[in-house]
């Protein structure tokens, strides 16, 4: 079994790669993305590299997963494995709008799309080796307003129920989720047909995406 798949080698997933690697000596850790010339970058690293579309391979190999997954791509890797898998079982499913009224209940919320809401305890630039303490909050110093994950958990819009994934810290500055968390959330929207707010959240920041299934 993998240590962990890092879906992504940008900037983030080779950040993840150096750290992660460097923490867990001896262990196997995949790196997968589509760009050959980012993954030449990461030659040097003791790694495997898989040159494949991340959620693609996600999908294709998620029956013989590993310890951790670490999402580096820009889109919600757990929220789109979710839709696809629901289809997989011929559960018809659709995407849907986060609603307005969820904006005002979490911190600094923000949205690319309409459909995607984006929350944060901070309102500046985090350090990239932040390790996620507890109680004090790395860049202020301040204590921490409380777990953001706790926070979406909370959400309450007529009709819709939220389900958190939370990410766990495998180095500074970098997070992931095991696969048995991801099938808990997957349980937990198959259990009762209906709308849900699907997070992905850490102790400081998550994404929140919406669907139906009926």
């Amino acid at each position: 079994m993998d240590y962990a798949w890092i879906l992504g080698a940008g900037h983030f997933g080779a950040l993840a790669a150096r750290r992660i690697s460097k923490r867990n000596a001896g262990k196997s850790i995949l790196v997968v993305d589509e760009d050959h010339e980012k993954l030449l970058q990461l030659e040097s690293l003791p790694v495997k590299l898989e040159e494949k579309d991340a959620l693609e391979f996600l999908l294709e190999n998620f029956a013989n997963p590993p310890e951790w997954i670490v999402p580096a791509v820009p889109v919600h890797v757990a929220f789109e494995w979710l839709v696809e898998e629901l289809r997989r079982n011929d559960f018809e499913v659709s995407r849907i709008d986060v609603p307005r009224e969820a904006d005002g209940q979490v911190p600094n919320p923000y949205r690319m799309t309409e459909s995607t809401l984006y929350a944060s305890f901070a309102d500046f630039v985090c350090p990239d080796n932040c390790s996620e303490p507890a109680e004090i909050c790395t860049k202020t110093r301040q204590p921490r307003k409380g777990n953001l994950f706790e926070v979406i958990a909370k959400i309450e819009v007529s009709g819709f129920q939220p389900v958190v994934l939370r990410s766990h810290q495998l180095a500074p500055g970098v997070g992931g989720y095991t696969p048995d968390a991801m099938k808990e959330v997957y349980n937990r929207v198959v259990s009762a047909p209906g709308r849900y707010l699907v997070a992905t959240s850490c102790r400081c920041h998550g994404v929140i995406d919406a669907l139906e299934w009926r």
